[in-house]
């Protein structure tokens, strides 16, 4: 299990709610913790082998998608890695990527296809989502009839905030705004396709872009049970709630509790943290074929 990481040879270029990042001049090396976040809290308690599940389901996603988008991924073998990493190969192997620097654009980019979570919430107090407006009578967990692009803004710390699309083309300009959004909503189009034919219902997602040498590319993750919604498609029933492939389980088990949502945040009993350890792994097997240790 890895809660930090500590490599003494590189300066650290960034922290992450999951990833720690490390300078490599025009590269970085991302590697992803088994740190879990909800509702933008780092919790104390880590999910063994959870980087690993998000390392190798974003490269599979990264691979299937580049028809539609190049992504920022250079290697994740560690014996094309310098040298001087040889000593934490015991670390890096399974959970790190070496990955092109890029200029990152300051949204998260978020396509749902399914109404849950945050825009269930809005949708029950206005009838739209992020300045959308939705049909009426919508279920919790119902499917909606188009995904909608719905972003948000970028937080180091704290909660990341909803906002419309005007706000964000007033922030990047109209056409940089419209081409995310447009490859955003292929790139989920061809994922939930592709998903639902191994019976996993891609109820939601949100993407990163960057900019390398001007070319717009995927960066950070790529629909994995952290950055998506996994609704097992046998049990799907709207109408509530649906069981999941992600941290849906801890956000629900967390909602029990007296917690305020802000740091600090409770520990995770060891059942939340075993049964989470194995949706994560199941998602895995499920859409790739690879078991966590691979």
């Amino acid at each position: 299990m890895v809660f930090e990481t500590n490599i003494q040879e590189l300066p650290l270029f960034k922290k992450g709610k999951v990833r720690d990042v490390y300078d490599l001049e025009d590269r970085l090396l991302l590697i992803a913790t088994d740190r879990i976040s909800c509702f933008d809290v780092v919790l104390p308690t880590a999910i063994p082998g959870k980087g690993k599940v998000l390392t190798q389901i974003s490269r599979f996603w990264f691979s299937f998608l580049e028809e539609i988008i190049g992504n920022h991924l250079i290697t994740v073998d560690i014996q094309k890695y310098p040298s001087r990493l040889r000593p934490y190969w015991d670390v890096l192997k399974g959970r790190s990527m070496i990955v092109k620097k890029c200029e990152v654009v300051p949204f998260e980019c978020v396509v749902r296809g399914y109404i849950s979570g945050s825009a269930w919430k809005e949708y029950q107090e206005n009838g739209t989502v992020c300045g959308i407006d939705l049909p009426v009578n919508l279920k919790e967990s119902d499917r909606l009839e188009k995904p909608i692009f719905t972003p948000a803004t970028k937080a180091e710390t704290g909660h990341d905030e909803n906002v419309d699309f005007e706000y964000m083309k007033s922030h990047i300009g109209e056409g940089l705004a419209t081409k995310i959004r447009e490859i955003s909503i292929n790139l989920y189009q061809k994922a939930r396709l592709y998903a639902e034919q191994k019976g996993i219902i891609l109820a939601d997602t949100k993407f990163e872009f960057g900019f390398d040498q001007g070319n717009l590319v995927l960066v950070d993750e790529v629909f994995t049970p952290d950055s998506s919604r996994f609704w097992p498609k046998s049990q799907y029933q709207p109408g509530g709630g649906q069981p999941s492939f992600d941290k849906q389980f801890v956000r629900d088990y967390l909602k029990s509790l007296n917690w305020d949502k802000n740091p600090p945040a409770p520990e995770l009993p060891e059942e939340i943290v075993e049964k989470t350890r194995q949706k994560y792994s199941e998602a895995l097997r499920i859409l790739t074929g690879a078991g966590a240790g691979t």
